[in-house]
């Protein structure tokens, strides 16, 4: 029954959040069609479109991968490797992203911290949440990801994000990994979310046999906190080795 439930509530949602970039597009449309229009307005409007578009194909996306995952139809292909080596990826990957803010992405941890995992799942869901913290974050800001050991559970590596954004309230930081959850939605459209990001990052890590949590951040801002099974380091062994049960 909470199978069903879930469903009709998923399927209410997607179409909700579907409905509003189509809306928009054929509202600007529309309105592009009312009368004759300079070279410049004419490129003005089909700029508005194509940002509804590509907001529409990322939430698309978003959903195909929520439905594959939740099919059990996503096969993991789990490898042993550092932790740092993937958040320097990341990095790299969203770098120009948070350079068009003016924010500095800060990057310290522990190379010899490993983790058995899917690389290109987990690189997903820890992007999903570094992007996250630049479209929420003031521009001119810093970013700061650490890799380090967790403090709570020794056996632990732990993969942080903290940024500058506006705090969330304690009571819905769980919900922040909800699907399409939005704090302000007017807000979250402006900055082209489209409300699936966290929970596929919640995937992501649940599916490395990981958690995921928020807490507020030490100077303000959130602080997104993976946390991974850690692999012993091996001197003798390679690294992008897949042995281990």
């Amino acid at each position: 029954m909470d199978s069903f439930e879930n469903l009709k509530r998923f399927t209410a949602d997607a179409s909700h959040e579907l409905r509003t970039p189509l809306t928009s597009i054929r509202s600007v449309g529309e309105v592009g069609l009312q009368r004759q229009h300079t070279t410049d307005e004419y490129r003005d409007i089909i700029g508005s479109m194509l940002e509804e578009v590509t907001r529409l194909t990322e939430m698309v996306d978003g959903l195909l991968s929520i439905s594959r995952a939740d099919a059990g139809q996503i096969t993991l292909h789990k490898t042993t490797f550092p932790a740092l080596d993937l958040a320097r990826e990341v990095v790299g990957l969203l770098g120009l992203l948070a350079e068009e803010k003016g924010q500095h992405i800060q990057l310290d941890g522990d190379a010899n911290l490993l983790v058995y995992a899917d690389r290109m799942v987990l690189q997903r869901g820890l992007a999903n949440i570094v992007e996250n913290a630049i479209k929420y974050s003031l521009a001119a800001t810093r970013i700061s990801i650490e890799v380090k050991g967790s403090e709570i559970a020794g056996d632990c590596v732990e993969i942080s994000v903290e940024d500058s954004g506006e705090p969330i309230p304690e009571d819905s930081r769980q919900k922040v990994f909800e699907r399409f959850f939005r704090l302000d939605a007017s807000r979250s459209r402006e900055a082209g979310g489209s409300g699936l990001g966290l929970a596929i990052a919640k995937w992501a890590v649940e599916a490395n046999r990981g958690r995921v949590s928020l807490r507020a951040g030490l100077d303000g801002g959130n602080c997104f906190v993976i946390r991974l099974p850690a692999v012993p380091l091996d001197p003798n062994d390679g690294l992008e080795r897949g042995s281990l049960a």
